[in-house]
């Protein structure tokens, strides 16, 4: 295969399969290395997610190379996610390449070729290479998937081109490892097999001694050096690629709390940017609740219909399962309701859709909650974004924008916000659309909740008392930028605890590391 001119190492972090913690091995890597004085990029050459986020420069890329840039302590940029998968349909998703739509395509279609693809993938990692010393390059799914291998090009293909040493990655917690690691090594070509120098044990729960035997079996076997048994952790909280934390909770049995404000929030089929939703999971006055079936909502204080990759699907999903109806009763309580990006859409009049960005060009009557109108257009709007609450005009709110809908007020009603800056232009326009008593909203912003300032006084307003009665841990009263940072100092220490992170470098030829 042609060689990319080597500059920077490289450092393929491949798995034995999905979620086996290949994202979260390159943070904490990103962070190692960074702490050792070393500059670093995350890299993953095609990531399928729509857990997404937007670059300073209004660029789209994956959440994980995002959370990885922030561990890294480098600004993110498209060139560390060139190709972006956004599954709209169980068969079919959207391409965001370079951090813009591209096109729309079948899975079929998809594989069908993908040398252009990884073409722009490779200039972007030359571009990486260029500017840092060290890239740390995420696989996908299970590097040993021999059906794909000529089309994959995200894992061995990748690491040939970049002459990338690869660390195999291994989650003993889902059972079977020695499968996974040895059945792995085994099927893979020679040429795949000779990259690989090292091996990572994630996952792991209980006395470490008592492994000792597996890993002198694996290492026999393999011929390989275990680099690290990597213990399962509760106390880090990381935003994941596609999960959602440990504290989620799914259709509980149990109702809602009286000491408690409590939130629901409609677990749609196709739902996008959960993360928004993090920083009230873990408020101490917030019991929060994801709901995938209709239930009795009266003693909830807030429900939030989420962002959707495809709104028109998800709406037509909401009437089918009967949440329509459920929804429109809670309204008729005078109980309040949020809607984010698609899921403000939702709570519209229509969303028009003439060009098919969503299946068939067509329209979708919405729930009539907002006199709001939506017309789906091509081109995607990806900005990072900042305003202020019409009536909190004290708190800044600090989010960003990702749709492909402009949408315009029909009727009665008024703005939510002032947006006052946009990819670091300045502006004054209002954002969002509610009812003229307040208790419909919606907007476009993602990370709304972020800032605590803000979520507090809007948390207040729904329940007064109980935010000011809470327990204020301090991970509640943080900024989202100092919890995560906080984070990923405990990851980088995790992982250097169990970690040969010398041997890694040696393999490396990172030299200069203390």
């Amino acid at each position: 295969m042609d060689k990319i001119n080597k500059k920077a190492s490289c450092l393929s972090i491949l798995g034995t399969g999905s979620d086996v913690g290949k994202s979260i091995v390159t943070a904490a890597l990103c962070r190692v290395f960074h702490n050792k004085g070393f500059r670093v990029a995350p890299y993953k050459a095609q990531n399928m997610s729509n857990n997404s986020y937007v670059t300073i420069h209004g660029h789209e890329i994956g959440r994980a190379q995002i959370v990885q840039a922030q561990a890294a302590r480098v600004e993110a940029t498209a060139d560390m996610n060139p190709v972006l998968l956004k599954p709209c349909t169980d068969t079919g998703a959207q391409i965001v390449l370079h951090g813009k739509p591209f096109g729309n395509c079948l899975a079929s279609d998809y594989f069908g070729d993908t040398d252009f693809l990884f073409g722009k993938a490779r200039e972007s990692l030359d571009t990486l290479r260029r500017d840092y010393e060290l890239v740390v390059m995420e696989g996908a799914g299970s590097c040993a998937e021999i059906n794909l291998r000529e089309k994959d090009f995200v894992n061995f293909r990748m690491a040939h081109a970049a002459d990338a040493s690869v660390i195999l990655v291994a989650d003993i917690d889902r059972g079977g490892v020695f499968a996974q690691i040895i059945g792995t090594l085994d099927i893979i070509p020679p040429e795949d097999r000779r990259l690989v120098k090292g091996i990572i044990i994630n996952r792991f729960r209980g006395d470490a001694a008592l492994f000792d035997d597996g890993i002198t079996y694996i290492e026999e076997k393999t011929k390989l050096p275990v680099l690290g048994l990597v213990p399962y952790f509760y106390h880090i909280e990381i935003d994941s690629e596609d999960g959602m934390p440990i504290e989620t909770i799914i259709d509980p049995k149990e109702g809602t709390k009286d000491d408690k404000i409590n939130i629901a929030c409609i677990r749609l089929p196709h739902i996008s940017n959960f993360t928004d939703f993090n920083p009230l999971i873990r408020e101490d006055s917030v019991n929060f609740h994801y709901l995938s079936k209709p239930r009795n909502l009266n003693e909830y204080d807030l429900l939030i219909l989420p962002g959707s990759k495809n709104v028109r699907n998800d709406l037509h999903w909401l009437l089918d399962t009967g949440w329509v109806d459920t929804i429109m009763q809670y309204k008729d309580l005078g109980r309040r309701i949020l809607g984010i990006c698609g899921g403000y859409q939702m709570l519209g009049q229509v969303i028009n859709d003439p060009k098919g960005i969503e299946g068939k060009p067509g329209k979708a009557i919405a729930m009539g909650l907002l006199n709001i109108e939506t017309i789906l257009h091509s081109e995607k709007i990806t900005t990072q974004t900042t305003g202020f609450w019409i009536g909190m005009e004290e708190y800044k709110i600090i989010g960003y924008e990702i749709h492909m809908g402009q949408t315009h007020s029909i009727g009665d009603g008024k703005p939510v916000m002032i947006l006052d800056n946009r990819n670091g232009n300045d502006i004054h326009i209002a954002g969002g659309w509610q009812t003229e008593d307040g208790f419909v909203q919606g907007v476009y912003l993602h990370g709304l909740f972020d800032e605590p300032a803000f979520r507090r006084a809007f948390l207040e307003g729904l329940k007064p008392g109980l935010i000011c009665a809470g327990k204020n841990t301090k991970s509640s009263c943080m900024s989202q930028s100092v919890f995560r940072e906080k984070q990923y100092g405990l990851l980088a220490e995790h992982f250097e605890r169990h970690l040969d992170v010398d041997k890694v470098a040696n393999m490396l030829l990172l030299n200069s590391i203390e």
